[in-house]
């Protein structure tokens, strides 16, 4: 059972300032934010996190896509992050899946959204896609995947296994304790998940081709988590409008590290996109082509 605790997930009036609320699925509480006009009155831009992130992890970016689009946007901490409540570790292999195909539409309808352009990074890519792929949501008109993985990339595993020493004998710890209220939970859940040699099996290409609505797919030139084989996959597999972009001079996180071009491709995403959902389906040949290319360069740096 999902319940929308009065007050929560409801849109702000005092304009880019968040609403922070709750949504309570069976029992157990996600934390919740919201910026900019609610569902009635606008579009709405959902956000899915990363897999060490959460609502503040986002920094400025709900701020900034407001100011940009117009649409309202909103954002959850999946369980085991931020602020909502904990998870039992380990987590299962499947993970992403539940995410996207049981808590993902709860949490849509306890938040009331209505029409929606979902934008995923990293695992928030991965249960998008997930979820676009098979539930075919009625509510959904694009879909932005940041660094989405859509199956595991051998070269990139040392790299993980490289954050869980960061993590022991390093300062990360400390710097995600600021942000999850079990850090030990939000860390290892994604850790000793990917590290899991049955992970490997990860192979989104079934979902890809099941999305219905347009995509752009952006991934950082210097990822250390990911490579361009990623957006080959989304170009090769998603049979809707794709367009993918390699963004110069950013790592995992472009819409942080190469801000202002990573924003004003969202932004003018989400503006034709919706132009797309829009229009009789015999004019749907604008948009993005798919397969196409492209690149950005680099824009600002991350914030500390």
């Amino acid at each position: 059972m999902a319940k929308c605790v009065p007050g929560a997930a409801t849109p702000s009036a005092a304009g880019l300032m968040p609403a922070m609320g709750e949504i309570v699925l069976d029992g157990r509480r996600l934390e919740t934010a919201w910026w900019g006009a609610g569902p009635a009155a606008a579009p709405t831009i959902v956000l899915l996190h990363e897999g060490l992130g959460c609502i503040a992890l986002w920094r400025d970016l709900p701020e900034r896509l407001v100011e940009a689009t117009g649409c309202g946007v909103f954002a959850w901490s999946r369980f085991g992050y931020g602020r909502s409540d904990p998870i039992l570790r380990p987590r299962p292999m499947t993970y992403l899946q539940d995410e996207a195909l049981d808590v993902m539409p709860r949490v849509l309808d306890a938040a009331g959204i209505r029409r929606a352009v979902v934008i995923g990074h990293s695992d928030g890519g991965s249960i998008a896609a997930i979820h676009g792929g098979r539930t075919h949501d009625p509510r959904l008109a694009g879909m932005v995947l940041i660094a989405g993985h859509f199956f595991v990339e051998e070269a990139v595993l040392p790299r993980i296994a490289q954050a869980r020493t960061e993590y022991e004998e390093g300062d990360l710890r400390r710097r995600l304790a600021r942000y999850h209220r079990d850090v030990d939970a939000a860390f290892y859940g994604w850790n000793d998940a990917w590290l899991d040699p049955r992970f490997r099996a990860l192979d989104l290409a079934g979902d890809l081709r099941g999305i219905a609505v347009p995509v752009l797919g952006l991934q950082g030139q210097d990822d250390p988590y990911g490579t361009e084989a990623q957006l080959d996959a989304l170009a090769r597999h998603v049979r809707a409008p794709v367009e993918t972009r390699m963004i110069q001079g950013a790592r995992h996180a472009p819409h942080l590290e190469a801000a202002d071009q990573t924003r004003a491709a969202i932004a003018g995403f989400v503006a034709a996109c919706l132009r797309y959902a829009d229009a009789p389906p015999r004019d749907r040949g604008g948009g993005a082509q798919s397969g196409h290319r492209s690149s950005a360069p680099q824009g600002g740096s991350a914030p500390a």
